[in-house]
């Protein structure tokens, strides 16, 4: 197993000076990370977000080698012909460097029902949503007929060569089920390794009986990275309760902190259940920290 660890840094890249753009990307490059993770949304808790679609082609245009994980975009909020065009696109500039997780969201339901979509139906929305777009993604034309969609002949050139790797987001059984049918992996977040590893064997067993391979599981993982352990601990749940409005103590067993080494010591369980990638969302006193210490965890993790 190749393990892969990449830095979510979405905010940071969304500013508009180029070159502190190119020296943020350039410096995490040469740090050795893997890929950088940017997120999705359209209006969470009152307004914020970024489009996943934009920040992906922001960091593919601005490096010349590192991979994009989109982890994850709000897919059932769009219809499937667009996206479809947008990953098209993506691939013409940056071919083989992306990869589009896919998620439901439901964190803020005002955000899902004001794109127009009634959150009691966004996960039979989502699923038929993959289904056409892996059709579309094929280069083939696609006519469908379903609860949301209807497709005439439809058909998006070029596809992608490579072709983009779908992993799913979420948890639960509709995670495994839609994993097992529609993705080429899965991409957890807010899990602890036991649950991991057994949600990565009900996929394999539930992918088995599509004749179905999923081929990567990888792990959103929240933490506080600084030298001093207290820092680091302060600073996650500083960032944490500002983005989710939790406190510290509601998820300090799934978002690690302290030193690369400790952190990379709490990683190790989730190598060890079968993770091949792994992104940090770091919470450090600065950018060029929170690169520092998360390549020092993934020497750490790369290495033992």
């Amino acid at each position: 197993m190749v393990l892969r660890v990449g830095l979510s840094v979405t905010d940071s890249l969304l500013v508009p000076d180029p070159l502190a753009r190119r020296r943020l990307l350039t410096s995490a490059a040469d740090a050795g990370l893997d890929h950088i993770t940017v997120g999705d949304h359209i209006s969470f808790h009152g307004g914020t977000g970024f489009d996943g679609m934009v920040s992906a082609t922001s960091v593919l245009a601005a490096h010349d080698t590192l991979s994009v994980v989109i982890g994850v975009y709000l897919l059932g909020l769009r219809h499937p012909m667009l996206a479809a065009r947008q990953i098209s696109t993506i691939s013409q500039l940056a071919p083989g460097r992306l990869v589009l997780g896919a998620g439901v969201g439901g964190e803020d339901r005002s955000e899902i029902s004001n794109a127009g979509v009634d959150p009691r139906t966004r996960g039979r929305r989502l699923d038929e949503t993959l289904e056409v777009l892996r059709a579309l993604l094929s280069g083939e034309e696609v006519t469908h007929t379903g609860e949301f969609f209807t497709l005439e002949r439809a058909r998006i050139l070029p596809a992608p060569q490579p072709a983009v790797p779908i992993v799913i987001g979420g948890r639960g059984d509709a995670a495994i089920r839609r994993t097992a049918k529609y993705g080429d992996g899965w991409l957890a977040i807010f899990s602890t390794p036991r649950r991991f590893a057994e949600t990565r064997t009900a996929i394999l067993e539930a992918a088995d009986r599509e004749n179905r391979t999923p081929s990567t599981f990888g792990v959103n993982v929240w933490c506080g990275l600084d030298d001093d352990a207290a820092t680091a601990d302060r600073l996650v749940g500083e960032q944490m309760h500002a983005l989710y409005r939790l406190p510290r103590d509601k998820f300090r067993h799934l978002a690690p902190a302290g030193t690369p080494e400790q952190v990379a010591e709490w990683l190790r369980a989730f190598v060890d259940a079968g993770a091949d990638n792994i992104t940090l969302v770091p919470a450090a006193t600065s950018m060029e920290a929170s690169i520092e210490h998360a390549a020092a965890v993934r020497k750490l993790l790369v290495e033992s």
